[in-house]
């Protein structure tokens, strides 16, 4: 389980870092995923929170302008949705309730579109125009958690057990399936060069332990399925979480770039 772990691991250091200012007093990195300044020189802005700024009619700040582009040229390169499998710390929760799922028996009763969470980000963006602000970051559960557990907010614990009871009984990875803020990456990752390769997929026998374990489980259908297509998984929606790499008896699945032929 090396790039599980791995994860969990980049995903504590992300924490640790913010959590050393108010606890240590050591401001490596100051603020949260929404906007922080690291070092307090280099800004950081979430590209969605910048794009709601746009859409509600504000001059963005140069540091806000800067720092989101800085963040979408490292996600870019990396893979777009690497943010929701090795930063965000929702993910901690939905494999959490995925997991249980799964030793109990629970079956999904919600089912989502692929296109939903890129209707919910079109939605974030109509609601800062027509109300001149970032409305969404009042209610988006992905800040108010992050927010919470940097500084110490009571109201994190609330909404990490809605976000763990919503995926457990309602539908797996239900907030992964329509997270606007997981839209936007994906679009990143489409052009992304980091990808995963079916590299040895001649090996593979179906045993479906890659579709078990994905949390996108339809990106592995061309490279593994479909006749003549490519080996590498270009699809946006990949996390580039490394499970199918894992798990894979017979190490059909590695690391590379989009321009394997």
């Amino acid at each position: 389980m090396k790039w599980l772990i791995l994860r969990r691991i980049s995903q504590g250091m992300v924490l640790g870092l913010f959590l050393l200012g108010p606890l240590a007093g050591v401001w490596l990195i100051s603020g949260s995923l929404s906007g922080s300044m690291l070092l307090k020189v280099l800004p950081l802005t979430d590209p969605v929170v910048f794009l709601q700024t746009l859409f509600a009619g504000h001059h963005p700040a140069a540091t806000a302008l800067a720092g989101s582009l800085i963040v979408i040229s490292f996600y870019l390169v990396v893979g777009g949705r690497v943010f929701c499998s090795w930063v965000c710390p929702v993910n901690i929760i939905a494999d959490s309730a995925a997991w249980l799922r799964g030793k109990i028996g629970i079956r999904g009763v919600l089912f989502f579109s692929d296109s939903s969470r890129y209707w919910l980000l079109a939605m974030v963006c109509a609601l800062a125009f027509a109300f001149h602000s970032a409305v969404w970051e009042m209610i988006n559960p992905v800040t108010i958690f992050s927010r919470g557990i940097i500084f110490g907010l009571s109201g994190a614990i609330v909404v990490g057990f809605t976000l763990f009871f919503f995926d457990l009984l309602l539908g797996k990875r239900g907030w992964c399936q329509i997270c606007p803020t997981g839209a936007f990456y994906s679009l990143l990752g489409y052009l992304s060069p980091l990808k995963v390769i079916a590299s040895d997929r001649e090996r593979c026998d179906q045993c479906l332990a890659c579709y078990k374990v994905c949390p996108e489980p339809q990106v592995l259908h061309g490279p593994l399925k479909e006749k003549g297509a490519s080996a590498v998984i270009r699809s946006g929606q990949c996390t580039n979480c490394g499970r199918c790499i894992d798990v894979c008896p017979h190490s059909v699945f590695e690391f590379g770039n989009r321009f394997t032929k």
